[in-house]
């Protein structure tokens, strides 16, 4: 097995370079650092559009269906590998057996792999900030600060300013794969592809033409998505949605917890949810105190009324396992008011060095995952905080902070059958149109991709191009892990 060719330091020459894309002016202050400045007139909504169109030229939007693997890839498994780096060596086991589980799995666990192909692929230059994992599983139901069940883009580990083609190559492929995980035809995925690429298009003109402030209040909430979905698609809402409801942290109490010695626990159930030592869970502590000052002062008062009575690492998802993550219980004025708040270890998008190189925007890189996923989202967590945890040897972490059950869920993989799927692929293309055009680049984007299906069928193509791809990517992990040169745990 070689080594992985890493990535260049800076952005790539086969992605345009960066335009102006947002609406506004941004200049320099005297230390040279941006700024937006209200005192100077941007480019009109019009002349986006016209600087968008014009990037037909650079860019043919047919140049977007492209997938061929170059002939110097890296090697997928050791960017798998070389992604370990820096994990919980007991848990790679696990995340190495939920990504050789199937090919979605193995989709959902190396966006290191994909930020890398996407990163090389033409591109128009403009970069809203994208989700940067843009699959199909990273949609899903939670609780807006009025306790209205919305749904919406869910996962920000990987934000960052970039291509929102790389958002939407990702969507594509990940509803092919998924699509074939479910024994859907190529014909059914095809459409779920078109389907998603036309919900984003059709998104984002009507957001291009809005106010800009309006842009930032459009929502999908669960029974405006349940009138509006098609009969294929809407029971399953309706059953997801009831399970996102029963999903709050009172409810949680009796399944997670214990009472010992007359104060409640967090259960153990190795190897996902284990105890910690004394140190680290007293780290955990002291960074959650910290973490208070990076919320909003009304919510800094509430939640400061609250004692955390015990903290857990928890394992969650795919990509991050391995990852730092902690679950912590917090009791209130009485034994029934609880809350629980998950902390999960944030590390430099793996998109970062595709558009500045070894640079970074962010100090902290919980921060990063807050901010971008407040741009994203149209309503989030009002309790999304960062934290640093100290690791007791003079180094230290950053994380980010939010509600662990706050009437999250998502539609089910397995329920979203051949005749649903292009209805859900609609309804997610949607929601990643409408995450890209709160940041900027909206009327540009609209003008290169015009009113016509050419966007249509370039995704489709390069959608079962690159899950052909995945599926080989994922039989060589396979392969890695029989030739025992992986370390694997599965049913975990």
């Amino acid at each position: 097995m070689t080594a992985p060719a890493l990535p260049p330091s800076g952005p790539t020459s086969a992605a345009a370079p960066p335009v102006p894309s947002a609406g506004h002016v941004v200049v320099a202050d005297a230390d040279g650092a941006a700024y937006t400045s209200l005192r100077q007139r941007p480019a009109s909504r019009a002349e986006r559009y016209a600087m968008g169109k014009a990037l037909r030229k650079r860019v043919p939007r047919s140049a977007l269906a492209d997938w061929t693997p170059p002939d110097d890839r890296p090697d997928p498994v050791a960017l798998v590998r070389h992604s370990h780096e820096g994990r919980l060596p007991d848990l790679v086991p696990v995340r190495v057996g939920r990504m050789i589980a199937s090919p979605y799995g193995f989709l959902r666990g190396s966006a290191v792999v994909m930020a890398h192909d996407v990163a090389h692929l033409p591109a128009t230059g403009i970069r809203p900030v994208i989700c940067g994992d843009a699959h199909l599983g990273n949609f899903g139901f939670y609780a807006s600060p009025e306790r209205d069940l919305v749904i919406d883009l869910n996962d920000f580990d990987e934000a960052h300013p970039g291509g929102w083609e790389w958002d939407l190559r990702r969507l594509g492929a990940s509803i092919w794969v998924a699509g074939r995980h479910n024994g859907a035809s190529e014909g059914h995925c095809a459409d779920g592809v078109a389907a998603c690429a036309a919900a984003y298009r059709a998104e984002l003109r009507f957001l291009a033409d809005e106010a800009l402030m309006s842009r930032s209040y459009e929502r999908l909430d669960v029974d405006r998505l349940t009138d509006e979905a098609p009969a294929s698609l809407r029971g399953e809402v309706k059953r997801a949605a009831q399970r996102a409801r029963r999903r709050t942290s009172d409810r949680a109490l009796p399944r997670f917890t214990e009472e010992v010695a007359g104060t409640r626990r967090i259960v153990e159930e190795p190897p996902l949810i284990t105890r910690l030592p004394d140190a680290e869970a007293e780290a955990v502590g002291v960074a959650l105190d910290e973490y208070l000052h990076t919320l909003a002062p009304h919510w800094r008062r509430v939640l400061g009324g609250y004692t955390l009575l015990d903290v857990a690492r928890k394992v969650v998802g795919v990509g991050s396992v391995g990852l730092r993550a902690y679950v912590a219980l917090l009791e209130g004025s009485a034994p029934d008011d609880v809350v629980f708040l998950q902390l999960k270890q944030a590390r430099r998008s793996v998109l970062a060095r595709y558009v500045h190189g070894s640079s970074a925007l962010h100090a902290h890189q919980g921060q990063r995952v807050v901010e971008y996923q407040q741009a994203l989202q149209t309503v989030s967590d009002p309790l999304l905080g960062w934290a640093t945890v100290s690791d007791g040897h003079g180094g230290e972490h950053q994380f980010y902070v939010r509600q662990f059950r706050n009437m999250k869920g998502t539609v089910p993989l397995d329920a979203i059958g051949p005749g649903a799927l292009a209805d859900y692929a609609g309804v997610v293309g949607h929601l990643l149109a409408k995450g890209h055009a709160r940041t900027s680049g909206a009327s540009m984007i609209a003008g290169y991709l015009g009113r016509g299906d050419n966007l249509d069928r370039a995704l489709t193509t390069f959608a079962q191009a690159y899950a052909d791809q995945t599926e080989a990517d994922h039989a060589a992990l396979v392969r890695e892990v029989k030739a025992g040169r992986m370390p694997v745990e599965t049913g975990v």
